[in-house]
């Protein structure tokens, strides 16, 4: 059995690779460049890169939440995604597979930072009313994305290029980034009340609204100097907030679990990979009009809670299923169909987590169970 996903520094003009392929997976890959064969004892490569990737997600989370706090939600996310679209050059261009590895765990780093900031950044921006449909909008592109890579990988075979295309959009948001205001509601928090005046100004010009007679009292929440400012500690001290971080850091894992087990065992279903990788994205999108109707009727709670129980049926009758049943039909059905509730409910528990917490600790605790 010869498992790969990227290759072994060789000259490609001496070996023949078009034909090489997955055992389970008929995929083909003509090399341009010079490649790496991750072939019998080097095959565990193919999962380090995957696992340093994910190591780079935990310290991101654990990081750039406090940093956010301290620093402001602007400057942090522009930095994580300048970082972010610089590995990604460095990715897909790097010459052996060391250099590979190491820039997908910065890749995880700033990737899984940025992405917890600019969830909060962008419900931040809104009224309360709000937080449902803007938190479910973006997580909505995140399902979109995966569909539309997998269109890409379908149209750029070779590796390479495909990192440098899909790449290349993070440019153009690089560049619009610097046009966001910074975060009222944490300007606010930090005592910034002029600052904040001139953000909410701001945002209703682009509104079309005319200039608002508003002067915001000084915020009760603000440290004095001589206080020690708000922190992670907060959510262990207080009986209430560490109870609610326990139940959360729980439904988080189990979201994250879940979520991610389905997408990248996307390839192991039968049928296209391509296919089965978009199908997995676009089943997505309509978990996010759900979730966006029924929390606003049964709660928060309640819809999280059947979401989850529906998402873990679905897993659960996959493994009671005869081998080659329906000729992988079935089993693809109730993979999707687990992966669009478990969607439903991870988008739910994104909203619900900053609901829960004041300003100061909505991104650190974001950052907590996240990891």
């Amino acid at each position: 059995n010869m498992t790969w996903d990227i290759l072994i520094t060789l000259p490609s003009q001496l070996h023949d690779v078009s034909n090489i392929c997955k055992s389970q997976q008929h995929i083909s890959v003509v090399a341009d460049s010079p490649c790496w064969y991750l072939i019998e004892q080097e095959a565990y490569k193919v999962s380090l890169a995957s696992s340093l990737f994910f190591a780079g997600l935990l310290i991101g989370n654990i990081t750039f939440g406090p940093l956010s706090d301290k620093l402001g939600r602007k400057p942090v996310y522009i930095s994580g995604l300048f970082f972010d679209v610089l590995f990604g050059y460095v990715t897909a261009l790097a010459p052996n597979y060391g250099v590979f590895a190491v820039s997908r765990f910065f890749v995880g780093i700033v990737n899984g930072g940025m992405a917890l900031v600019s969830f909060v950044l962008t419900q931040e921006y809104v009224g309360k009313s709000f937080w449902s449909f803007t938190g479910s909008l973006t997580n909505l592109t995140f399902a979109v994305g995966i569909a539309v890579y997998a269109l890409l990988g379908y149209c750029v075979r070779e590796w390479r290029h495909l990192a440098l295309v899909s790449n290349t959009p993070g440019v153009i948001f690089l560049l619009l980034s610097f046009m966001l205001p910074e975060s009222p509601r944490w300007l606010y928090s930090q005592g910034k009340t002029a600052e904040a005046e001139d953000v909410m100004q701001y945002i209703a010009l682009g509104n079309g609204k005319e200039r608002l007679n508003l002067k915001l009292k000084p915020s009760a929440g603000t440290s004095r100097k001589d206080e020690s400012p708000p922190g992670i500690l907060n959510l262990v001290k207080h009986p209430v907030l560490r109870w609610r971080t326990i139940v959360l850091m729980y439904i988080w894992y189990v979201c994250s679990l879940v979520y991610y087990g389905l997408t990248l065992n996307a390839g192991e279903l039968g049928g296209n990979l391509y296919l089965n990788v978009a199908l997995y994205g676009l089943v997505e999108v309509p978990a996010f009009p759900l979730c966006m109707f029924f929390i606003e009727k049964s709660g928060r709670r309640k819809t999280m809670m059947c979401f989850l129980i529906f998402a873990g049926f679905a897993c659960m009758f996959t493994m009671f299923l005869p081998k080659n049943s329906g000729k992988y039909v079935v089993p693809t059905l109730l993979a999707l169909c687990g992966k669009m509730m478990v969607s439903a409910a991870f988008n739910i528990v994104y909203i619900y987590t900053s609901e829960l917490y004041p300003t100061v600790l909505s991104l650190s605790m974001r950052s907590d169970p996240d990891c």
